[in-house]
């Protein structure tokens, strides 16, 4: 469990307005799936989804999306991760692969989501990329509601990594902009 509470570049959970938010968040609070439910509301409703918004930065360390309030599905994923590592509780990255048509058509590519650790449960998947009109993720254990519902040719990678995927870092740190970045969704060849 000890590389799902690791900190990374991207996952600075020590950097001061990560401990300060994960501290404020979860005062008060003793359970992991009460402390998981608090941090997983901030990420969901308090940062912008990047490309919902279309905001034109690109962000991809947890203390960055914070500051700038915004992130693809992705860089939310390393914000969850770092306020609950933060926190003690390990948490990885997971990832589906799902048409991107809402941006470009007949393109696939990932959608980052986490997995965390919880105690009465094991692993459990949540994501917090941000509810909109036909998206509702919620934090409802031992059920999962992510964001999508698969569909055909569309699948979930079966793995639970301890860092994002290579693939998802270049393209956070190459396509800075929201015209950059839908032209160049991260994906794995299948």
């Amino acid at each position: 469990m000890n590389k799902f509470l690791k900190e990374s570049e991207l996952v600075d959970y020590s950097h001061a307005s990560i401990k300060s938010l994960s501290s404020k968040l979860t005062d008060g609070l003793f359970l992991d799936e009460d402390i998981a439910n608090a941090c997983f509301l901030y990420v969901r409703d308090e940062i912008n989804h990047s490309g919902d918004f279309k905001d034109k930065i690109t962000t991809y360390k947890a203390s960055d999306v914070l500051k700038y309030k915004t992130g693809w599905c992705y860089a939310k994923s390393i914000l969850l991760a770092a306020l609950l590592r933060a926190n003690n509780i390990p948490t990885g990255f997971c990832y589906q692969r799902l048409s991107c048509s809402e941006y470009v058509k007949d393109v696939y590519c990932l959608h980052g989501l986490n997995a965390i650790y919880l105690k009465k449960y094991g692993w459990y998947r949540v994501d917090a990329r941000g509810n909109k009109a036909g998206v509702d993720a919620r934090f409802i254990p031992p059920k999962e509601k992510l964001a999508f519902e698969l569909q055909e040719d569309e699948i979930d990678l079966p793995d639970i990594y301890s860092e994002p995927l290579d693939v998802v870092v270049n393209a956070l740190k190459n396509n800075t902009t929201y015209d950059e970045m839908i032209a160049n969704f991260p994906d794995i060849k299948m």
